[in-house]
């Protein structure tokens, strides 16, 4: 059946290999509790965590998802014998400083989103991981979400045809708490949500020739942040919407990707626990002409970010998301954000 095409899992394998030695840098951003995974998995030995902040330090440590990890100096986690990747979870303003230094030490980076603000700094250090056979691997929760692997496994079989317009909505409420986290980074709302679905934008279509970016502010809470996004994507024979809002009720909901072509389209909605439509001009393979509801699987993020960083690290596959890839995504979050590409 056509939902068998969006599982994940892995072959059969022979005896367990050796885990993987990893750490993670900062518990400072949004995401950074997603070490728990890692200490679940059957794949990894986590052997520290880096905070130098007192306060966020002590914050984690009361949580479960530290409980038990030893604390350390960035130096002391770098020079951990055998130590082999590195999860970077700082807040965005020291992301690609921490990454830098992990792969000048020699280490494989998971970095989290969006990858800070200066795109030169981004590409040397794409640059340097590259010459080191390392890989850089970002953490855009959706990569693996069984949708997304369906389209594209869709698109690769040509089902849609040719592609000429995507949509994609990535918006929630934001407490006042977190709109001034938000509002420390310029580029807002599309910087710190719109890029996880930019990056599926690029995935599908490509970096595109032009992106128009139109900013607002539309709340009455006089915090700076740019809160209501829409950028425009430019291609060839297409056209991208990308929309970010730290305002929209039950926003979750709304989340989606829609992607249409000349011979069918594909939606995912919401995202974070996919539900798919598939509408096709004409019968292919399982599918039927006309609208048709895929289930999906249930997904728990991040859990097959940490199996495929293993099994590139034990060279049992290569990258699927190259470094091209997340140069071009970062340039469009930037462009779409209304941020320069030089700073």
């Amino acid at each position: 059946m056509i939902e068998n095409l969006a599982r994940g899992g892995q072959d059969a394998r022979g005896p367990k290999p050796p885990r993987i030695k990893v750490g993670q840098i900062g518990v400072g951003h949004a995401h950074a509790e997603k070490l728990a995974v890692f200490r679940r998995s059957d794949d990894y030995e986590v052997v520290g965590v880096v905070e130098p902040d007192d306060r966020l330090r002590e914050k984690a440590a009361s949580s479960d998802v530290y409980r038990g990890v030893p604390w350390m100096t960035r130096e002391q986690l770098l020079a951990t014998p055998g130590l082999q990747a590195v999860l970077v979870e700082t807040r965005v303003r020291d992301l690609l400083d921490a990454a830098e230094a992990c792969v000048a030490a020699g280490v494989h980076v998971h970095l989290d989103k969006p990858a800070g603000e200066s795109l030169p700094q981004y590409r040397r250090i794409l640059e340097a991981a590259t010459k080191k056979n390392l890989w850089v691997q970002m953490g855009y929760m959706y990569r693996y979400n069984p949708g997304v692997r369906l389209l594209r496994d869709v698109l690769k079989r040509g089902w849609l045809g040719e592609v000429f317009e995507v949509q994609a909505v990535m918006s929630k409420v934001v407490d006042p708490v977190g709109r001034a986290a938000f509002a420390e980074y310029p580029g807002g709302t599309m910087f710190e949500l719109g890029c996880h679905v930019i990056d599926l934008v690029v995935g599908v279509l490509g970096a595109p020739a032009k992106v128009t970016p139109y900013i607002r502010h539309s709340s009455k809470q006089a915090d700076g942040l740019l809160d209501n996004m829409l950028a425009v994507f430019e291609y060839p024979h297409a056209t991208a919407t990308v929309r970010s809002t730290a305002l929209e009720v039950e926003g979750f909901e709304r989340r989606h990707l829609t992607v249409c072509g000349t011979e069918g389209t594909f939606h995912i909605q919401p995202l974070d626990d996919p539900s798919v439509r598939l509408a096709l001009s004409a019968p292919r393979g399982p599918s039927k002409k006309g609208y048709q509801d895929v289930a999906m699987p249930r997904y728990t993020r991040y859990v097959d970010d940490a199996a495929d960083l293993a099994r590139v690290i034990r060279g049992e596959k290569p990258i699927d998301f190259r470094p091209e890839h997340d140069l071009a995504v970062q340039t469009a979050v930037l462009q779409a954000s209304g941020r320069p590409l030089d700073a």
